[in-house]
């Protein structure tokens, strides 16, 4: 049976999608952009200023689950220009113990909703 996970601290979903899922002690989340919770206005001062609101965007979501980033198992990384990867990993990151780090792909694509430059999903496991 799935679980649906909401909390008003990340960004409330802009369609017809939930946050993350839980099912059984597997969660699954949603795509997490720039977007502050508070205010709903896209944070895109620089690629290090939006993949840390990405990040804590997410950290909110695995909270709201009663997880943390050491739960995460698989990570997935949109880009849309691999020229920052280095500035992003580095945020990225920060967020990870480097001997507990999850799987991760990182994909360079063409466009993200609402024009961003990243946009991360994760699995997370208890």
């Amino acid at each position: 049976m799935k679980k649906i996970i909401q909390t008003d601290k990340a960004p409330l979903p802009i369609g017809p999608y939930n946050q993350a899922i839980l099912v059984g002690n597997t969660l699954y989340t949603s795509g997490q952009i720039a977007l502050n919770p508070e205010t709903m206005e896209l944070v895109l001062d620089d690629i290090e200023t939006e993949t840390k609101q990405v990040m804590e965007n997410m950290k909110a979501v695995l909270v709201a689950a009663d997880m943390t980033f050491e739960n995460v198992v698989k990570t997935s990384i949109f880009i849309i220009n691999m020229g920052d990867f280095a500035r992003i990993n580095s945020v990225y990151g920060s967020y990870f113990s480097e001997d507990t780090a999850p799987a991760r792909e990182t994909v360079q694509v063409a466009c993200l909703p609402k024009n961003v430059n990243i946009e991360i999903s994760m699995i997370a496991i208890k």
